[in-house]
C-alpha cells in the first residue's frame, strides 16, 4: 500500500495577516510575571530555534539554560557593571536618561538562556563561510529570531540582554572557550504588551525611516 505523501503547505491569506501581526507585536522585554514557563512551551520554542537556516548546515547554536541562582547573580551583576559603563560613556544629557532606562529582566524572568556560537564546530566542513566566517554567528542570530518568534505566538516574552562582556558570561557558565556568546536571553509571560519598541516609547530616540527604505544601485 502506497504511503500518503504530503505536499508542501499553502498559506492563505489569512495566515499571513496572522504572520504579519506576529512580526508587528514581537516585542524586547524587560518586565516579566514571575510565573514558571511551561516546560513543553519552551521545548517548541527551541525546536523552533533549531529549525532556522545555518550557514553550511552548520547549525552552530549551543543554548544553555542558566538556572543556577549564583551564576545567575553574577550574570546580574557584570550587566550592572557593563551598563554604568556604557552610561558614563554619554554626555550629560544623555548619561541621565540612559541609566533610568530599564534595559534587562535579569532578576525577573523565570528563565535565562544563554546562547552561543560554537566557532570550533566541524559540522558543514566550512562551507559557504571562506570568505564571510562572521556567517556562522549570523546563524545564530536567525536561531534567536525563530526562537523569539515561537515564544511570543505561544505568550511568552523574550529580552536580549547585550550589555555584558561575553568573556565574563564565557567564564561564568564554564562553557567551553570556543563557544562565542551571541545571545542572553530573558524569558517568561511578560508583565505587558505594547506595539511600540520600549525606547521610542520612553524617548530614547524615534524610529529610524531608513530601515523601512530599498536602495537601489
Amino acid at each position: 500500500m502506497a504511503s500518503h505523501i504530503m505536499g508542501p503547505p499553502t498559506f492563505d491569506h489569512a495566515f499571513i495577516q496572522t504572520l504579519d501581526t506576529l512580526f508587528a507585536w514581537r516585542r524586547d522585554v524587560r518586565r516579566f510575571r514571575p510565573d514558571a514557563v511551561d516546560p513543553d512551551s519552551l521545548r517548541a520554542c527551541l525546536a523552533a530555534a533549531h529549525r532556522a537556516p545555518s550557514v553550511g548546515n552548520s547549525r552552530p547554536w549551543r543554548f544553555v539554560r542558566v538556572s543556577d541562582s549564583t551564576r545567575r547573580s553574577a550574570i546580574a551583576h557584570d550587566f550592572a557593571r557593563c551598563n554604568e559603563a556604557a552610561a558614563e560613556g554619554y554626555d550629560a544629557a544623555r548619561a541621565a536618561p540612559a541609566r533610568a532606562l530599564k534595559l534587562a529582566g535579569l532578576t525577573e524572568a523565570p528563565e535565562h538562556l544563554a546562547v552561543f556560537c560554537d566557532d570550533a564546530t566541524e559540522t558543514g566542513l566550512g562551507l559557504g563561510r571562506a570568505s564571510m566566517p562572521e556567517t556562522l554567528a549570523y546563524s545564530v542570530v536567525g536561531a534567536v529570531q525563530c526562537f523569539w518568534l515561537a515564544a511570543r505566538a505561544r505568550g511568552l516574552g523574550v529580552g536580549w540582554v547585550s550589555i555584558l562582556e561575553p568573556a565574563r558570561v564565557t567564564g561564568i557558565l564554564a562553557v567551553p572557550e570556543t563557544w562565542r556568546l551571541v545571545a542572553y536571553l530573558c524569558v517568561g509571560h511578560p508583565v505587558e504588551e505594547h506595539r511600540d519598541p520600549e525606547l521610542e516609547r520612553h524617548g530614547w530616540q524615534a524610529e529610524d525611516p531608513r530601515g523601512t527604505e530599498l536602495f537601489e544601485r
